[in-house]
């Protein structure tokens, strides 16, 4: 449990109002008073209730508010999550209040922290790519903050969790390339810290290895994003042997190598295949159409959503971690044969 101004004021000895008075750096209390309170706030991790504080005087009652971190907004998927984290939260009397980490260890930290010190009463989070630390997570957990992660997981915390089949997504995919022809098969993937980019990539091998082909490391590239598809697949194009299918972790890398390659002078789906991972609106607005593995974004925010609420409202144990998978499905289009 988290400690408040009335533990603070037993444990020193002094009345509840001083305490506000010192944390608040009143001249009213001594300086030397000031830093003792301070001091022994910062080192038992005392956050102010900033919600009861604005509510003190009033007679409206506190929100029930979800906190939902999510790492870049721009991407179609994450937008459909939060979505259908919105939709199941409103329907059961939740607001939520919603912050982006930019894909940033430091950002995500202090957004974990204010959203304790709003008294959220639970946390919906997809790790940022950065994030190799995991203590700010550990930390909700003991003040008793429900935690569930969506897509990116944590692995080095023990919270309930909602993914998509990534590896059998990944894994239907590079097959559908195969049996239309294909035998050189790249593969672009968010980093290997990320549980998503293992479980893809796993899917891929197990795909070539199943039809007796050898993955080739040449093909094999940490490529996540339009900007470095462009830059990259010249090189991957430039080698004596080169790919004749790509499989890419998101739809705007599938986009980015299609862009790349027609403007180098292949033909899609002749030359080359592309198959990308999400099925966002950009999927249909490419030409030839994207070849996707559909990840329905939003029915993995209302799963999230149900998780949290479920531990929130005492359904769920606090202690009792909840997985939940949601199935994918390929969604064959213009750039595979």
């Amino acid at each position: 449990m988290s400690m408040t101004m009335k533990d603070i004021a037993r444990e020193l000895g002094v009345s509840v109002a001083t305490v506000s008075r010192a944390l608040k750096n009143s001249p009213r209390i001594s300086a030397e008073q000031r830093e003792r309170i301070n001091k022994f706030a910062r080192e038992h991790d005392f956050v102010p209730n900033i919600i009861a504080e604005s509510l003190r005087n009033s007679r409206t009652k506190p929100q029930k508010i979800i906190g939902v971190i999510i790492p870049q907004f721009a991407h179609f998927y994450f937008s459909s999550i939060l979505s259908g984290i919105e939709q199941e939260a409103s329907s059961r009397g939740y607001n939520i209040l919603v912050s982006q980490s930019g894909e940033r260890y430091d950002r995500e930290v202090r957004i974990c922290r204010s959203f304790y010190e709003n008294k959220v009463c639970g946390i919906i989070v997809s790790q940022a790519k950065d994030t190799h630390k995991y203590d700010h997570f550990k930390w909700l957990q003991d003040y008793g903050v429900p935690l569930v992660f969506y897509d990116r997981i944590c692995t080095g915390v023990n919270a309930s969790r909602v993914v998509v089949d990534d590896y059998t997504g990944a894994y239907n995919a590079v097959t559908h390339l195969i049996e239309t022809g294909c035998r050189r098969i790249a593969f672009y993937g968010s980093p290997m810290s990320l549980e998503i980019s293992k479980n893809r990539y796993n899917g891929y091998c197990d795909a070539l290895l199943k039809n007796k082909l050898k993955p080739d490391e040449r093909f094999v590239r940490v490529c996540d994003n339009r900007a470095d598809a462009e830059a990259i697949t010249p090189q991957i194009m430039s080698q004596e042997e080169i790919p004749d299918a790509f499989f890419a972790v998101n739809d705007d890398t599938a986009i980015g190598i299609l862009y790349t390659v027609k403007r180098m002078g292949y033909r899609v789906p002749e030359d080359i295949s592309i198959c990308g991972f999400t099925n966002g609106q950009r999927a249909i607005s490419c030409d030839p159409m994207l070849t996707t593995v559909e990840q329905r974004g939003v029915a993995v925010g209302e799963e999230a959503a149900n998780i949290l609420i479920g531990h929130v409202e005492g359904i769920i144990p606090l202690d009792k971690v909840e997985k939940r998978i949601v199935r994918t499905r390929l969604i064959v289009r213009g750039t595979t044969r």
